[in-house]
């Protein structure tokens, strides 16, 4: 217990300096890394890494990485890459779906031009049947994000939205969701968000993340329960049982390359699980946020570069 007690404000200390520096280590290095956690740069890549998860009765969803983009001639390099992977989905039959983030389309410069973008992959995704998700960004964008897809699903009902659990705001979204039958990835959040619209503590979190599961399930609505966390996997497993839901009426959803054993043994219980696969040349900035999201992954990473072992 004394050996823990003095480790652990050490590595606490190690995480947050690898943080200050992370921006600095050079990005050769920093794939030997973060390969782990994305497909690669190409869709040959995503092909093969959900190829492999697939092999393993594991769904995958492919997310092309970028995020607020400042021309519009950006926007639609990122449409065309969409339906490319889709495209690619169709032509190799991979079990897969994609999720887009609505800055890399547009939202931040022209919202008419981001639906318009959105439209033309769901077209395209539309053609071959093919589920699509929006992803949710930080607070400046929910109002938008959600107005676009409450627009969208009249035409194309295979979407879905992603609702941030430590937002105050979520349960009341999750209600209007529920009026749609729309359909939900349910998260934590990442963003660093003002206490004043999100909740701080894990306990308060936690909390509100079973509330609105708990909502989703007794609504029957097909929901994604995006989580890691031991606590949450245990009180999904417990509503499901609760409200007696088939193994058809939700999924889970994790992170590529995290916590693999619990992926897997999620798969031994036979529940549906779909892992999120980002892919593409803009990796570094996506690598650096998972890094600061993950303090304990980012110290690893400082280690391994500097040949340290645990304990010394």
């Amino acid at each position: 217990m004394s050996t823990q007690l003095q480790v652990v404000p050490e590595m606490k200390f190690l995480n947050q300096a690898v943080n200050a520096v992370l921006p600095a280590i050079p990005k050769p290095i920093m794939w030997m890394f973060a390969r782990r956690y994305i497909a690669g740069k190409n869709l040959e890549d995503v092909t093969r890494v959900v190829r492999s998860l697939n092999q393993k009765k594991i769904m995958a969803t492919v997310d092309v990485l970028g995020e607020d983009v400042a021309h519009r001639d950006e926007t639609i390099f990122f449409r065309t890459k969409c339906i490319e992977t889709l495209a690619t989905i169709q032509q190799t039959s991979i079990d897969a779906n994609i999720s887009v983030k609505l800055t890399q389309l547009g939202l931040k410069l022209d919202v008419g031009l981001c639906e318009e973008n959105l439209r033309a992959i769901l077209t395209k995704a539309n053609e071959h049947g093919y589920f699509t998700r929006i992803d949710m960004e930080d607070h400046t964008c929910t109002d938008a994000t959600l107005k676009i897809y409450r627009s969208v699903i009249k035409d194309f009902p295979k979407t879905g939205i992603v609702i941030q659990a430590y937002l105050r705001r979520s349960e009341d979204d999750i209600k209007q969701i529920i009026a749609d039958n729309g359909n939900v990835r349910l998260c934590k959040g990442i963003y660093i968000e003002p206490e004043s619209i999100a909740f701080k503590r894990r306990e308060e979190i936690q909390e509100n993340f079973k509330k609105l599961l708990a909502m989703m399930f007794a609504a029957k609505i097909y929901v994604g329960i995006a989580t890691h966390d031991y606590v949450l996997l245990d009180a999904a497993h417990s509503l499901i049982r609760q409200y007696q839901l088939q193994k058809s009426e939700y999924e889970f959803q994790m992170l590529l390359g995290v916590r693999e054993d619990l992926r897997d043994k999620i798969v031994t219980h036979k529940d549906r699980i779909r892992i999120y696969v980002p892919y593409g040349e803009h990796w570094h900035k996506y690598s650096i946020r998972r890094f600061k999201e993950n303090p304990e992954i980012a110290g690893y990473v400082f280690k391994a570069i500097f040949g340290m072992k645990d304990g010394h």
